[in-house]
């Protein structure tokens, strides 16, 4: 039976990154994905912001991960020529009820290692944003917008350079743990069935990471590891409209936790508004009829300049939630099971915003995480 040292499930941004920074000469390492290429699912279909680390509460790993990831993600698109923008972002107040929660989450921020943050007032946005409409803002500089799929051709080529082995088209079936680690299961394109060995195995399966974790012996619902589909649908703004601002233009979060629909500006100089976000039973990307109008509403207090014709429906992505709808958010899930006797199993549950920002902080962590198990 043919045996590798570490396989990792999921070729979206996390999984590739992880592939990357765990790969060593002395291990083989073997990265599955059941499309027929990387990053197919959320991360191809999101914001794309390289967000500073404002939201997440202190001490989590979503903090902590997003703040050492926005670090690393711009020193790689500088030493890589990965296509971005350190644009920065606003997180604007229109009421008076908005502008008392910008201090708090400028202490929030800074309790993470968020830099540079600083409450503004209406002159200082009109010189920034002169379309913008706000009494004050939260001023992150060191928020920006990458071009993902360029990032994840990054990982994709490092880790193979690294020697990292990456199987397209290829689904795992069966996860059953051995006296010294795992049998994996696994069925190519043309419905052959294949096993191996492997001594670590790390779930990076996004939507699909709490039904692999279940197919490994855990219950997901004991554990918390249920993924809840949350659809984030965008419109694409234009008529000239998309070149009235440059920076990320957010409201102040809800009390659900929601970050709300702001501008999206892309590296090729578009710009998208979302997302709007909805729960759904199932994973499809439609785009509802009447999102322009939501979104229309939605943004209309700060951004006056916009009319519902300058709105075209884009595209949609679903967030891989661990909780469910009206519960608070919930922190990222990176677990070596071996207290549930299953070791040499890893799993990344609820990896959802800010994936893309946290990638590298948690492919190093995962790497770790490996080193512990395999030394």
């Amino acid at each position: 039976m043919d045996q590798v040292d570490v396989t990792i499930i999921g070729a979206g941004i996390v999984g590739l990154a992880a592939a990357w920074q765990t790969a060593a000469p002395d291990r083989r390492v073997l990265l599955l994905e059941r499309h027929e290429s990387f990053g197919r699912e959320t991360s191809s279909r999101n914001s794309e912001v390289i967000h500073a680390g404002i939201y997440y509460p202190t001490g989590s790993l979503k903090g902590r991960f997003c703040v050492e990831g926005n670090r690393r993600i711009y020193q790689l698109c500088e030493q890589h020529r990965l296509p971005h923008l350190r644009c920065g972002k606003l997180i604007v107040a229109v009421t008076e009820a908005d502008e008392e929660q910008l201090e708090d989450l400028r202490q929030k921020g800074e309790a993470n290692g968020a830099e540079q943050l600083q409450v503004i007032g209406r002159e200082q946005i009109r010189r920034l944003e002169p379309a913008v409409n706000a009494r004050a803002a939260l001023l992150c500089p060191t928020s920006g917008v990458v071009d993902t799929h360029s990032l994840m051709k990054f990982y994709e080529a490092s880790a193979s350079q690294a020697g990292a082995e990456i199987a397209y088209g290829i689904e795992v079936q069966r996860l059953e743990p051995t006296a010294n680690g795992w049998l994996v299961g696994v069925r190519d394109t043309s419905g052959d069935n294949y096993e191996y060995a492997s001594r670590v195995v790390v779930n990076c399966a996004g939507l699909e990471s709490g039904e692999l974790a279940a197919a490994a012996g855990i219950d997901q619902d004991a554990a918390g590891y249920r993924i809840n589909y949350c659809k984030g649908m965008y419109c694409r703004l234009g008529n000239g409209k998309e070149k009235l601002t440059r920076s990320l233009i957010y409201p102040v979060p809800t009390h659900s936790g929601s970050v709300g629909i702001h501008t999206c500006p892309d590296t090729g100089g578009g710009m998208r508004l979302g997302p709007h976000d909805v729960w759904v039973d199932s994973i499809e990307y439609s785009v509802e009829a009447n999102l322009r109008e939501t979104v229309y509403h939605a943004v209309a207090p700060f951004l006056p300049f916009l009319e519902p014709a300058d709105l075209q429906l884009d595209t949609a992505g679903i967030h891989p939630k661990i909780q469910k709808p009206g519960e608070p958010l919930q922190d990222y899930i990176v677990q070596h099971e071996v207290e549930r006797g299953l070791p040499g199993l890893i799993n990344l549950i609820g990896i959802e915003s800010p994936g893309v920002t946290a990638s590298p902080a948690l492919g190093s962590y995962v790497a770790a995480m490996v080193d512990d198990i395999t030394l």
